[in-house]
């Protein structure tokens, strides 16, 4: 197979920057029209879904929270216990562990990977983390699932509204302790208080920006706006826990200024009111439209694509399928030179799609690798989520761990004698972008294992 004309370049280009890398066929199969197979994966239905192993959906949040409510009554009646209370949280373990396998298992197979990338890119964009703590965790992977997957391609103020209310969301920035100092709530306890991290975070990170020009004032109007919104917890009706919940005795009463505006009392309605007016600002536009020119493009993005995703989102009232088709027509965003050092996630999945496989075991197979790499699914450190710049993936010692990771996955899953021969994978899977070098090297290789992990290793394999 020969590469050489734009149309091989930019097949290229759409599968392994704008998707997950590409899998056996795939940039054949794009080459085609690179665009419209991209415009193809947008969807109204928002992304795939992972599936559980006999091909259901994987369980939602009530189930998720009401297992993480058993799990602390198991570990209550166990005492000090070692083994019953190792016993007691197996259940959660392993609930996680299938949900992480789910999860990257659709990302190596799916055959629309810019869908995926995409409803990656915002689930780190809204992080929740499981680094809080078990109840956190116990419903992180279903926030993706709720909140985020079914929104991507709609209007941000509905993915705004929908990461704002879920209950991993709200455990995650505390905001089920949030109690206005002058709400009924308030009055009555002596220990009670309003709590910013949610409001803090909306406005910092997932709408208007830190560089918005709001204060500290703002934060805190706004943060009193969002007392009462709270999840139904051990103490609510079965049906309502681990749901939103709107505690009106938590609500601090009174009209609030937020942003320049005022919001007059509404209760639950009153901070939604401002999620909207968050999610129609130009503030917002820009922080979102950088964002996205830096996840897929380069760390210092060109103006340019920043000025085209900003203007999209603006002229069609935050429609992000409208934005998602601003961005893979925007040709800044079809440069060839490739900016990006893959995440280990995305080195991860874009090695089993390069072999064509998928990975069977949740341990062995990602949370163990990624482990390693300081990259655990459902783990972001900090409510910013992973980075994004490549600095931060180069360090020397995990590019050692890389190293050592291709040659440990070359060893399971090059493929066998009678297979495609080495130049070929290293052609299926990088296609115009296939060095010349990197072409003889693999050629040249001892064994077929060698091959495929000197293409793992490959600058432009490295690179997206």
């Amino acid at each position: 197979m020969t590469f050489s004309s734009t149309a091989d370049l930019k097949a290229a280009v759409a599968a392994t920057r704008f998707g997950l890398g590409a899998r056996p066929g795939e940039i054949a199969l794009a080459r085609h029209d690179p665009h419209g197979w991209l415009q193809a994966q947008i969807s109204p239905n928002g992304a795939d879904q992972p599936q559980a192993g006999g091909g259901g959906v994987l369980a939602g949040t009530p189930e998720s929270y009401q297992a993480f409510l058993a799990y602390r009554a198991a570990i209550n009646a166990a005492g000090q216990d070692p083994m019953a209370r190792k016993a007691a949280r197996q259940p959660l373990d392993d609930a996680l562990a299938q949900e992480v396998l789910a999860r990257a298992w659709l990302a190596a197979v799916t055959p629309s990977p810019f869908r995926e990338r995409w409803a990656l890119f915002w689930g780190n964009h809204f992080t929740v983390s499981l680094m809080k703590g078990e109840d956190v965790g116990a419903t992180a992977a279903a926030f993706e699932r709720e909140a985020i997957r079914p929104h991507v391609f709609g209007r941000f103020a509905d993915l705004l509204s929908a990461s704002s209310r879920h209950p991993a969301m709200l455990m995650y920035l505390d905001q089920q302790n949030s109690i206005g100092p002058s709400s009924p709530a308030g009055l009555k306890r002596k220990n009670s208080g309003l709590n910013e991290n949610l409001g803090r975070e909306i406005m910092e990170l997932h709408s208007l920006g830190v560089d918005a020009g709001y204060s500290q004032g703002d934060v805190t109007e706004f943060a009193r706006a969002l007392t009462g919104w709270s999840m139904g917890g051990p103490g609510a009706a079965v049906e309502q826990q681990g749901t939103f919940l709107y505690q009106q005795p938590y609500h601090e009463p009174g009209e609030r200024r937020v942003f320049g505006k005022v919001y007059a009392s509404g209760q639950e309605r009153q901070a939604q009111a401002a999620l909207d007016d968050f999610a129609a600002s130009p503030h917002t536009a820009r922080h979102i439209a950088h964002k996205l020119a830096v996840h897929f493009v380069a760390d210092d993005p060109p103006p340019a694509l920043i000025a085209r995703l900003e203007a999209a989102y603006r002229s069609s009232d935050g429609d992000l399928a409208q934005v998602a088709n601003a961005l893979i027509s925007a040709p800044e965003a079809w440069e060839p030179a490739a900016h990006k050092l893959k995440t280990p996630y995305e080195f991860l999945i874009s090695s089993h799609r390069a072999a064509g496989t998928g990975p069977t075991d949740a341990h062995k197979d990602v949370l163990g690798p990624l482990g390693g790499f300081g990259h655990r699914p459902f783990a972001a450190p900090q409510p910013n989520g992973w980075s994004d710049a490549a600095a931060d993936w180069a360090a020397p010692d995990a590019i050692i761990k890389r190293v050592t990771f291709a040659q440990g996955f070359a060893n399971a899953h090059a493929p066998k004698a009678g297979g495609p021969a080495p130049a070929q994978v290293a052609q299926e899977s990088l296609g115009a972008r296939l060095a010349p070098a990197t072409l003889t090297a693999v050629q040249r290789a001892e064994s077929r294992p060698e091959a495929f992990a000197i293409l793992l290793m490959s600058p432009e394999f490295q690179r997206r």
